[in-house]
């Protein structure tokens, strides 16, 4: 796995357009400040990093998502 051991992943939205999010470990998995929107959104995610889809993270931060 790329992307700095772990701490950065892409979300895939429904939209089809990837972003990249910053992974905060020490916080419980569904917290929502676990997750830290870092990048612009783009059409292809680099082949070493960790891809999600957008229904695994918390309702806080699927929103977030669309602000990119």
């Amino acid at each position: 796995m790329g992307g700095k051991h772990g701490k950065y992943i892409y979300v895939e939205r429904n939209d089809g357009w990837f972003v990249k999010v910053r992974v905060l470990k020490s916080r419980e998995p569904n917290d929502p400040e676990k997750y830290i929107i870092v990048g612009p959104k783009v059409k292809k995610p680099p082949l070493t990093y960790k891809v999600v889809k957008e229904e695994e993270l918390p309702d806080e931060v699927r929103d977030k998502l669309y602000s990119v």
